[in-house]
């Protein structure tokens, strides 16, 4: 049995321990069904407790010598590569990640966390000059106080990490909520890497639950100043306007409908090999995933043919299996809503020349052809193993593509012209783009984030540094100022 499979569902107050409501919870493993865990969710009462812990104990944590801060995510590094073994066994089961993923997602998690040892050292500040003689202004960053994370399933050690460790780095304390399907994955794994490497109790603090039973207070609760949500458009709308209402910031990582443009000078093979990259990893439920591949004429039936030959070699089922590439999808609810939409494809007139069969929660991949951008397979976020391949005439016709979505997170473009791809890149609604490379990129150090209905805010670097702190002004007088009316 994995160590991990044991914690309780609720790590609060330094503690492991069930939650308090009636309501039961199940962790089932997405490919067989198995039973993994057992959880009596979280109520409000512990809701309140782990925010009362969070902000009591950051008070301290703040003040902490930044050597310090920095040995415990040196330490959680440590502790990772020393589990490395487990916490692939846990993304295999939990998640329905194949081998591939599994160490595609620790590698992720190890290089944010690195990024995050540094930021202790990056909380700066500023002395900046004044109109009024003899006064010195400082200008200081300082930490939010509590951060409240929501995480996703697809992807939810990463995504999880990816607000955790930079709030935790930045003098925060932090309540996390990982989805109900990825608990421990998303969740208590965090708190155990965290509790080993020697945080301070309760300065983390993981709740699983519902939101049936706590509704908005996660985000309206008085004590967290800012909010990380990564997950579904309609939701982080919600989300954002809560957090709003209680003038709260809100940092969204939400949904995409990523473009890969293939123009007639690529390298096809290449482009072949990203765009299948790009949209099988991980079954295809990954917000920068390419749903849209946009294919010049010129080069259309090329591409297309050697993109559905690679495409029929992907080994589908048992993610333990480590052959496979293309696993289950996370629920019976995810397969339905993917095989309603292929039919609506089909019946739209778009031609799958690639259909495979549903297996339990396994969908094997479907591609389709004679897709044009008012169908639903343009519009609508794939969160699976289904693609789109759309053929245009020349550069305006691309940028019409593109641009015809209600999402921009990602994209990219091929083309042995690096700076006309830099052009059109340019006038793409997209947060990122990259140029002969896939849609799946994720640096941390690079601002990441989206426009329009991908989301609000920038993470990694700097840009982390700046989602969990604020700035605090303090002026000094050095000398007697002259006032108007003294």
């Amino acid at each position: 049995m994995n160590q991990f499979n044991l914690l309780k569902g609720n790590y609060i107050a330094g503690k492991w321990r069930d939650g308090s409501s009636n309501q039961q919870m199940v962790n089932k493993n997405p490919y067989n069904d198995a039973i993994i865990a057992n959880y009596q969710a979280a109520s409000l009462q512990d809701l309140d407790e782990a925010y009362q812990s969070a902000n009591h104990v950051q008070k301290e944590w703040k003040n902490t010598n930044p050597v310090i801060q920095r040995e415990v995510f040196e330490k959680a590094v440590s502790y990772i590569e020393e589990k490395h073994e487990s916490i692939v066994e846990i993304i295999i089961n939990e998640i329905g990640g194949t081998r591939l993923k599994a160490e595609f997602e620790i590698g992720l998690v190890k290089n944010i966390m690195k990024e995050a040892s540094t930021l202790p050292f990056r909380m700066d500040g500023k002395i900046l000059p004044s109109p009024i003689d003899h006064k010195e202004n400082r200008v200081y960053r300082v930490p939010v106080g509590v951060v409240g994370v929501i995480s996703p399933f697809n992807f939810p050690f990463f995504l999880s990490m990816k607000s955790v460790a930079p709030a935790l780095a930045t003098g925060n304390g932090v309540v996390l909520k990982p989805h109900e399907h990825t608990s421990i994955t998303g969740g208590t794994m965090i708190a155990k890497i965290f509790e080993e490497a020697g945080l301070p109790e309760g300065l983390l603090n993981v709740i699983t639950t519902e939101i049936s039973e706590i509704g908005d207070h996660f985000v309206a609760h008085p004590i967290p100043r800012a909010m990380s949500f990564t997950g579904s458009t309609k939701v982080g709308k919600h989300i954002g306007a809560v957090a709003g209402k209680h003038l709260k910031e809100a940092h969204l990582e939400l949904g995409g409908n990523s473009a890969l443009v293939v123009l007639e000078d690529a390298d096809i093979d290449l482009a072949v090999s990203a765009a299948v990259f790009s949209r099988f990893t991980h079954q295809g439920q990954i917000c920068m995933s390419a749903n849209r591949l946009i294919v010049h004429e010129a080069i259309y039936q090329e591409f297309v043919d050697k993109y559905t030959a690679k495409v029929a070699t992907l080994t589908c089922g048992d993610p333990s299996d480590p052959s496979t590439i293309i696993g289950p999808l996370i629920n019976e609810q995810q397969v339905k809503g993917t095989v309603a939409l292929i039919e609506k494809g089909i019946e739209e007139g778009a031609v799958p020349v690639i259909r495979g069969e549903v297996k339990g929660n396994v969908v094997e991949p479907v591609v389709f052809t004679n897709v044009t951008p008012d169908m639903s397979l343009a519009k609508e976020e794939l969160f699976a193993p289904v693609v789109s391949i759309m053929k245009v005439k020349n550069d305006q016709e691309v940028l019409s593509y593109a641009n015809n979505s209600l999402y921009g997170l990602s994209g990219a473009i091929h083309t042995r012209n690096v700076e006309r791809g830099a052009e059109l890149a340019k006038q793409m609604d997209t947060g990122m783009i990259h140029i002969n490379d896939g849609t799946i990129n994720d640096e941390p150090n690079v601002a990441f984030g989206g426009v329009k209905n991908s989301g609000l805010g920038r993470l990694n670097g700097d840009w982390s540094l700046d989602a969990f702190t604020t700035t605090k002004w303090i002026s000094i007088q050095h000398k007697a100022r002259q006032y108007p009316y003294s």
